[in-house]
């Protein structure tokens, strides 16, 4: 079995379990807004429109894990700083 890179290795965990809450997400909202719609939203008159709510604060948090898994650590911004600076220290 061949050596992994364990950097590689944590992004493509980080990424994958992205994906899995993405799946999660979008299951559990369509079954919520199939709820709301089967109670009270086929009448029409309902302008409570409760699953925005888990709708809005979960995608926040999917919003901060996205950025988590596909933005980079800090430790890969430390490394793109460091490596601009150098370029403009070479550059002189």
């Amino acid at each position: 079995m061949e050596e992994r890179d364990e950097k590689l290795w944590r992004t493509a965990k980080k990424r994958a379990v992205f994906q899995q809450s993405l799946i999660v997400y979008v299951v559990v909202m369509g079954l919520l807004w199939f709820i709301w719609w089967y109670t009270k939203g086929k009448e029409g008159n309902d302008y409570s429109l409760w699953p925005l709510w888990p709708m809005v604060g979960w995608g926040i948090g999917l919003i901060f894990q996205y950025l988590y898994a596909y933005g980079g650590s800090k430790s890969d911004l430390v490394q793109k700083e460091y490596d601009r600076l150098k370029n403009q220290e070479q550059g002189k």
